[in-house]
């Protein structure tokens, strides 16, 4: 199981993050504090680092800068509201893995978290990114869908969707979890967006392939 240390100051996104990482799979610390970063990230062993730069005590670039020169080779991703070149151009330099700027899609953070992760894990081409469950394949690289052997068009909300609930196969998805999942952590808890999106994917994949498992959420079974 892969550890994840989240440096964030804002309780609405570390809340945010935590539910979409334990879900997952992932085991997260969180850390709201610039210093307490580097003290938790230099004494423990964790796999990736997600790491805010508008932090408390010690400037986010202070601390990537300083991981790094401490021999920190772990994957780390800015994950921030600043969205300015020189930012972007100093995160990677100082030795971001990657930048992700807010607002921004849990789905979409998830993949490049990811990503990072088979990067430091495989070597290259063994990882997996051709996802199966009953007769509906998705290939994540060309981002095409398939029922059996029939090419399906899907659009990238419905992909999402779709992906999220074949990395999930039997599990009962809630529509807060699919909410945060596929439309982030901004979208309004009160839409019935996920019920419509549903019905569009049943409309195309196959009516008896997504249940509805009534007061909780919906599964897609295998």
């Amino acid at each position: 199981m892969n550890r994840i240390l989240i440096v964030e100051d804002e309780p609405r996104i570390t809340s945010f993050l935590e539910k979409g990482f334990q879900s997952n799979g992932f085991t997260t610390t969180i850390v709201r504090d610039g210093r307490e970063a580097v003290c938790m990230a230099v004494g423990n062993e964790f796999d990736l680092i997600i790491l805010d730069l508008g932090l408390p005590g010690k400037d986010g670039l202070a601390v990537l800068e300083e991981l790094r020169g401490q021999g920190i080779q772990q994957p780390i991703v800015i994950l921030t509201a600043r969205d300015d070149v020189n930012d972007k151009v100093s995160g990677l330099e100082l030795g971001a893995d990657d930048y992700v700027t807010k607002p921004f899609h849990f789905d979409e953070l998830l993949a490049r978290v990811r990503a990072r992760l088979r990067s430091t894990s495989f070597p290259s081409g063994q990882s997996e990114m051709v996802l199966h469950l009953s007769n509906v394949t998705l290939d994540l690289r060309t981002r095409r869908a398939y029922v059996s052997d029939r090419s399906i068009e899907l659009s990238a909300r419905e992909f999402t969707l779709a992906e999220t609930f074949l990395r999930h196969p039997d599990q009962v998805m809630s529509r807060e979890q699919l909410l945060n999942h596929v439309w982030g952590y901004d979208y309004d808890p009160g839409s019935n967006i996920v019920d419509v999106y549903i019905g569009y994917l049943r409309k195309k994949l196959g009516e008896g392939l997504i249940e509805t498992v009534r007061g909780v959420g919906y599964r897609m079974r295998s």
